[in-house]
């Protein structure tokens, strides 16, 4: 079982960066995978990147390919998204998950999740 919190969220422009963080703590860290959603209200939650428990592969939608990356850092217990290019319909609040199932673009496949960090891109 793990405790993720999120942070990094914050008010920009339209084409700057961002970079997300997720903190961990509990057991086994290692052996989760790893995922960024985003929800705006009245929308559902939609999967933005996730990366395999090793590490060695890694999962984007389509909207960000190309402007965002997702990596861990096991030894410091955390997951990064790192945003550029950001566009206004970027905007909405950012959650960390984790599962030891699979790498999976869906939020039900998730048995653990932070509390979010919003992320508003002005036009």
């Amino acid at each position: 079982q793990v405790e993720l919190v999120e942070s990094g969220g914050g008010l920009v422009q339209t084409g700057d960066s961002l970079r997300l963080s997720c903190a961990a703590s509990g057991r086994s860290f290692a052996a989760y995978n790893m995922a960024w959603f985003r929800q705006s209200p009245g929308k559902e939650r939609d999967f933005v990147a996730a990366i395999h428990w090793s590490g060695g592969s890694t999962n984007y939608a389509d909207s960000v390919k190309g402007r965002f990356t997702i990596s861990r850092d096991n030894a410091g217990h955390q997951v990064s998204l790192q945003m550029n290019s950001l566009k206004p319909e970027d905007t909405g609040l950012y959650y960390c998950a984790a599962n030891r199932f699979r790498v999976s673009p869906y939020a039900g496949h998730y048995d653990f999740w932070g509390q979010g960090t919003q992320v508003t891109v002005s036009s």
